[in-house]
């Protein structure tokens, strides 16, 4: 199968990767290329987590996280290209990038319940296909079955420099050792949880983005649909 015959089929494309891989960036462009919806499921994460701070709500609590997910409402939309995240309504796609709600996305993403909670959304996302889903999981439990997977990976060193400039391009204080600090403390809550951890799909094409641009890694993955 290659692109060309996606039209009549629901056709889900994964992408899973760590913290400053390039899968989100990747991800908007090659949803916009194909004409397909974009699902950012750290979004969803980072929206419950910012509730939860807000709230005060204890982060190592899981049942007061559920009962919180459940009386909230997380909607994404796609807004002249852009997504939009709302929360009860309100737009915070920008109130959510910190690296304190990175971080806490990444500590209530482990409990099951909150998964669970988030979980239909994301599925619901898919139903009916021409999705570009990204995210920790997408390949390996929410979207199994999806049709082309790819893993994004760069170094440390490169993560770590994308983060910082993405922080500093939004005008947030940032420091290269805290960015860092933060990126290794979600690399190891997200690969050690017992539910979900983040690993390589099976089936999946792996990507180093590490010495390559956005447009040569979009590239990469349309070449490899093409010739699957």
């Amino acid at each position: 199968m290659n692109i060309r015959s996606t039209e009549k089929k629901k056709v889900i494309i994964t992408i899973d990767g760590p913290a400053g891989a390039g899968k989100s960036t990747v991800s908007k462009i090659l949803a916009e290329k194909l004409g397909y919806l974009y699902l950012d499921t750290g979004s969803l994460y980072r929206a419950l987590a910012y509730q939860a701070l807000k709230s005060e709500t204890p982060l190592d609590n899981e049942s007061a996280l559920a009962d919180l997910c459940s009386r909230t409402e997380i909607k994404l939309k796609n807004i002249d290209g852009k997504m939009k995240v709302f929360l009860d309504g309100m737009d915070v796609a920008e109130n959510i990038r910190s690296e304190e709600v990175g971080v806490a996305a990444s500590k209530i993403s482990a409990y099951a319940a909150v998964r669970q909670c988030l979980f239909h959304l994301q599925r619901q996302a898919g139903a009916d296909g021409k999705l570009v889903a990204e995210g920790r999981d997408m390949g390996t439990v929410v979207f199994p079955h999806a049709d082309y997977k790819f893993y994004l990976d760069a170094s440390m060193e490169e993560r770590t420099k994308r983060r910082l400039n993405e922080l500093l391009e939004k005008r947030k204080p940032a420091e290269y050792q805290s960015v860092q600090k933060d990126i290794m403390a979600r690399d190891q809550q997200d690969t050690t949880r017992q539910l979900s951890p983040l690993k390589i799909p099976a089936d999946a094409i792996i990507i180093d983005s590490t010495n390559l641009s956005v447009a040569e890694v979009v590239k990469k993955i349309f070449e490899s649909i093409l010739n699957k």
